[in-house]
């Protein structure tokens, strides 16, 4: 079967990727959390954690080196905190673009050549943060309008190359992040207003499984009531 790699796979939209992907791919299970890696691996039928630092580049580089080909890699992993820019600290900064924009952009330079190898799929899964900026939302913002250009100009370079590069813009989704961001905003969590992240998942695997002539480059996903 195709391999995939997902990142920050152990929970929320990453895991619900991996659900969503499990039937047709053999699936490397991105994430720092390696007993919820095992457990979600035991559950998937061709599965195995991938518990790697992202942000540490020479355990990053040693790791994707073991990967000759890539069919699908998909950036779920993030981090996100929500206030006033007059708080918003240089290492809060730092800390929010390091995972959010740096482990992107390093771990798909990493495997550029196994993506290239296998002509592949690169998901990043961004936020309605990356098409508009509220306040509150300084560094959060900054850095997903920055990974919307990033996935911009990859899918510029290597279109030729046959690599399709899809960005996703899931609004609230039901998530550990979510009860975050809504603790920051002091306000109520509300799930039935959130999407899930089997509904985001659902969109990932309709840009992996594009037909050959079809390039999804983005796709906007907002909740709505359910009645």
């Amino acid at each position: 079967m195709p391999l995939a790699l997902i990142t920050g796979a152990s929970r929320g939209i990453g895991a619900a990727t991996a659900r969503a992907l499990a039937d047709t791919h053999t699936l490397l299970l991105g994430g720092r959390d390696e007993a919820a890696l095992a457990a979600l691996a035991a559950e998937l039928p061709d599965a195995r954690p991938w518990p790697v630092e992202l942000t540490d580049h020479a355990a990053l580089a040693a790791a994707a080196a073991e990967l000759s080909t890539l069919d699908v890699l998909v950036h779920s992993a993030g981090v996100a905190r929500v206030g006033p820019l007059a708080a918003a600290s240089a290492d809060l900064w730092r800390s929010t673009y390091e995972i959010n924009v740096v482990a992107v952009a390093e771990l798909t330079r990493l495997l550029l050549p196994a993506l290239r190898a296998a002509r592949g799929r690169v998901v990043l899964v961004n936020s309605g943060a990356g098409k508009s900026a509220n306040p509150g939302w300084g560094p959060y913002a900054a850095s997903k309008f920055a990974l919307t250009a990033y996935a911009d100009v990859l899918r510029g370079e290597e279109e030729a190359a046959g690599i399709r590069v899809t960005s996703v813009f899931p609004g609230r989704t039901d998530t550990d992040m979510q009860r975050v961001v809504r603790a920051d905003e002091g306000g109520d969590y509300e799930p039935a207003k959130y999407l899930r992240p089997e509904s985001v998942a659902e969109s990932i695997r309709t840009a992996v499984f594009a037909a050959d002539d079809a390039h999804l480059t983005e796709l906007v996903i907002r909740s709505r009531p359910v009645r």
